[in-house]
């Protein structure tokens, strides 16, 4: 009986939750090792069955490097990152499109069904619309060619916000395409940001292999729980948010300003971790939050 009254007493923690987030519109990217593992990709897709049933719009952003690199080496096809950023030849946008969307995307989909969820697949190149990524050489400044590397400069809101009427739940390819129909690469963590800015979402959530942001690395003791968005730019002064990290967080922040409620960064291999982050009191990872 005990352990019943417990079990009730986390559905009434939860209630409040529940009823301020209903209808809201939350982007989850999923990604990282978390997502190499088919028991933690079955335990957050339930999550997101949960969240779907609860009356939130789950909105869902997949990455699928680990895949597309397997891909690639069986084709003999060489990878190289610059910048952080995969570089895309004619050949590697081909296998990065067929591997995303046949593989990645149709596994996802065909998992959240079978638990009885409502996902549908949405390829980006239809809702995104993108440009080629321009960088540099980090030592001389020079301009680096990273091919067909691309950056959201549109979304087709009306379609998403369409399938989310249906109460369908968006699983998303990060690909975009120009005004041209050249297809590009786009980095899963940036397609989110531009996604639940577009949309407006209550909630954007990064779901990866890390806590959240650490002020020591090898200490996950040292968990930030909150972080403002104007206090970003000195925790990258004191290199407590570096590396890949850094184009992530200021694109979180961007969304914020455009009007996303809160950015959540956890861990995706923690089992729960998506229902915990959002309908307990303390949460278990980072949030971030407007000024």
């Amino acid at each position: 009986m005990e352990q019943l009254i417990e079990k009730a007493g986390v559905l009434i923690e939860a209630l409040p939750y529940i009823q301020d987030f209903r209808n809201s519109v939350v982007v989850v990217k999923f990604g990282g090792s978390a997502m190499e593992d088919p028991a933690c990709t079955h335990g957050v897709l339930r999550d997101i069955v949960f969240m779907e049933c609860a009356g939130m719009k789950p909105v869902i952003v997949h990455g699928g490097g680990k895949a597309i690199s397997a891909r690639l080496a069986a084709a003999g096809i060489p990878t190289r990152f610059i910048n952080g950023l995969r570089y895309t030849c004619e050949k590697t946008i081909r296998v990065v499109d067929e591997v995303l969307h046949q593989e990645v995307n149709a596994d996802l989909v065909k998992t959240m069904n079978e638990l009885n969820g409502k996902a549908t697949p949405v390829s980006g190149k239809n809702v995104l619309r993108a440009e080629r990524v321009r960088s540099t050489d980090a030592a001389t400044g020079e301009p680096v060619d990273l091919g067909f590397v691309g950056q959201v400069v549109n979304v087709d809101t009306e379609q998403l916000r369409w399938v989310i009427a249906r109460g369908e739940v968006p699983v998303i390819t990060p690909l975009g395409t120009d005004m041209d129909g050249q297809v590009y690469n786009i980095n899963a963590d940036m397609a989110a940001c531009e996604i639940a800015a577009q949309l407006r979402a209550r909630k954007l959530v990064f779901l990866s292999d890390v806590p959240g942001v650490l002020r020591d690395p090898k200490d996950e003791s040292s968990l930030i729980s909150t972080i403002r968005a104007d206090q970003v730019d000195a925790l990258i002064g004191e290199k407590v948010i570096s590396g890949g990290m850094i184009p992530k967080i200021r694109s979180a922040v961007a969304a914020l300003r455009a009007g996303t409620g809160k950015v959540h960064m956890i861990d995706g291999r923690l089992q729960h971790s998506l229902l915990l982050e959002i309908f307990t009191h303390r949460g278990i990872g980072t949030q971030i939050v407007p000024e």
